[in-house]
């Protein structure tokens, strides 16, 4: 089994981002599992292409997308992309598109394909905060996450994929009091055991337990 992962760069005024620093330091393989590491672009269709290229090129069974969310305590995978880009901030290209359908033959949302109670879980287990979030926003990781989902109903029929965020690194905090930040090693812990997850659920549904949100 081959699981490509990717991580975003740096975007608006952070120097880092946890997303691509954790996935660059997740092991090679997890349960058996080779994971493929790629760095991607916080660019509105950019980002896209670059994985595209990745998913030809490597023919993964799954594609697990990680991005920043800042102001989350918990590692969150998501349940839903959704088929708008509306930009709080312009992209690193510049591009700021607001109120804009992402693919215009794409549905309005797609669910994913990843096991994302049994990765909640697994995070938890691991002794780290983890809920399944149901809004990925409307920015790149949304947009990431639905053109991968576009892209199964196109040409990668038997893929599965999905999204999962992260909180701040401790050092992205200082100047932004009040927000939560999570240590780095425990992150990639986290990640791993979110990936681990998926590996023993394929094949399966996933697990059967309460995660819903009232707000």
């Amino acid at each position: 089994m081959k699981i490509l992962v990717t991580g975003f760069d740096p975007f608006g005024s952070d120097k880092i981002n946890p997303a691509i620093e954790a996935v660059k330091r997740l092991p090679a393989t997890i349960k058996g599992a080779k994971i493929i590491k790629l760095e991607i672009p916080t660019v509105f269709n950019k980002s896209a292409q670059v994985v595209h290229q990745a998913i030809v090129k490597e023919q993964p069974d799954y594609v697990l997308n990680v991005g920043q969310a800042g102001g989350r305590s918990a590692l969150t995978p998501e349940r839903v992309a959704i088929n708008i880009n509306d930009g709080r901030i312009p992209d690193n290209d510049g591009y700021q598109p607001l109120d804009e359908p992402i693919q215009p033959d794409g549905d309005t949302a797609y669910f994913t394909q990843l096991p994302i109670k049994a990765m909640a879980k697994a995070i938890r287990a691991a002794g780290l905060p983890a809920i399944v979030s149901n809004t990925a926003g409307t920015y790149v990781c949304n947009h990431i996450f639905y053109q991968v989902q576009y892209m199964r109903t196109k040409e990668f029929p038997k893929l599965k994929a999905g999204f999962i965020h992260i909180p701040f690194l401790p050092e992205q905090v200082i100047t932004r009091p009040n927000q939560p930040s999570m240590a780095l090693a425990d992150i990639v812990k986290g990640l791993t055991a979110a990936i681990g997850a998926i590996v023993e659920r394929d094949g399966q549904s996933d697990i059967k337990a309460v995660e819903g949100q009232n707000h």
